[in-house]
């Protein structure tokens, strides 16, 4: 039978959940004493040991070669995660001190900094936090400031809190007499671009320059063409925080770490994991063999979209070993992601 179908008995899902929660919680692997101990299931040893016997014949559970107990396996894990009826919610202090963790960022920089670490010390595992994507971004606001000479600088501000700045040579000196000419530009760019996703503004900016004088385009040229960079720069970024929680128990990884920390540094990996393609409610979780990279098989990701409206500019979420508290992590992710989508809003 596959680990997908429900077992016969809801008494041997109770015994699987009970074996996950404790081996969670101990790392020692589980058997029928301890259980009976634990939980009250208000049946005889023998019964408990014929249900771990069914859950091991349908691959849900496994003995190690040194013990006498069990642990899950992986398809133990996600029948587990599976049955999960709901989330829960954290507790209103907890809630609090989100909010006050996250409240009142600097910048940018500062709000995904705040937020890997709060979710590592949420969950003890490795935090990891897309920057929003600039490809699924808004412009806000669209800033030119002269710097002397024929150096002009622009800074483009996104919906979801990214500042690109750029310096671009407009070839020809901007005096006092130009001021009125940076205005009018300032004011075209912003009137064409401003609400719309950087793709779409970077089209519309393509016009702009038939708007100015003859002798204004080759100026307003060299900025519209500085700012289709930056609106189709195609650069990603991912942040983590925590890694050192994965050395604090070795045992959880039996072969060893290296192939792990080796996948956490190439970020173009870990940005194809944290597809924002889930967000709200919806928390995604890939258990051991489950994710697609090889190097990252002993171990779980439990990873959600984040966005302002419902437009997902990017991912975050946490991986650990497949010993891995699942529910807590699972309402840290959503409710640490709902905040960051009210804080981008703002």
């Amino acid at each position: 039978m596959s680990a997908d179908r429900p077992l016969s008995s809801e008494r041997r899902l109770a015994v699987l959940g009970a074996i996950v929660q404790d081996y969670v919680h101990t790392s020692e692997p589980v058997g029928s004493k301890a259980l009976l101990e634990r939980h009250a299931f208000g049946v005889s040893a023998a019964t408990i040991r014929n249900d771990m016997a069914a859950l091991e014949e349908e691959g849900l559970i496994a003995a190690p070669h040194t013990s006498a107990g069990r642990v899950p396996t992986d398809a133990g894990y996600r029948l587990f995660v599976d049955r999960l009826s709901q989330i829960k919610p954290m507790s209103r202090s907890e809630r609090a001190a989100i909010a006050e963790f996250l409240h009142d960022p600097v910048d940018l920089d500062d709000v995904v900094d705040r937020t890997v670490r709060l979710l590592s010390s949420l969950t003890g595992q490795v935090a990891m936090m897309q920057y929003p994507s600039l490809t699924r971004s808004c412009v806000r606001h669209i800033e030119l400031v002269p710097m002397g000479g024929s150096r002009l600088m622009i800074v483009l501000i996104t919906t979801t809190g990214r500042v690109e700045p750029r310096v671009v040579d407009v070839e020809h000196p901007l005096e006092a007499d130009d001021t009125d000419l940076v205005a009018r530009l300032r004011t075209g760019i912003n009137s064409a671009a401003a609400g719309r996703r950087l793709v779409d503004a970077a089209t519309v900016l393509s016009a702009l320059p038939d708007a100015f004088a003859p002798t204004e385009r080759e100026v307003v040229r060299r900025v519209v063409g500085a700012l289709d960079e930056a609106l189709q720069e195609r650069e990603e970024r991912v942040m983590l925080a925590g890694t050192a929680n994965l050395v604090r128990h070795p045992a959880d990884f039996p072969a060893t770490l290296e192939p792990v920390l080796d996948a956490l540094e190439q970020h173009v990996v870990l940005l194809r994991l944290l597809s924002a393609e889930a967000g709200g409610d919806h928390i995604a979780v890939r258990i051991g063999h489950e994710n697609p990279v090889t190097q990252l098989q002993s171990t779980s990701m439990v990873t959600t979209g984040y966005g302002t409206g419902a437009e997902l500019v990017g991912g975050l979420g946490v991986v650990g070993p497949t010993r891995m508290d699942y529910p807590v992590s699972m309402a840290a992710v959503r409710t640490v992601a709902a905040y960051l989508s009210r804080l981008l809003a703002q």
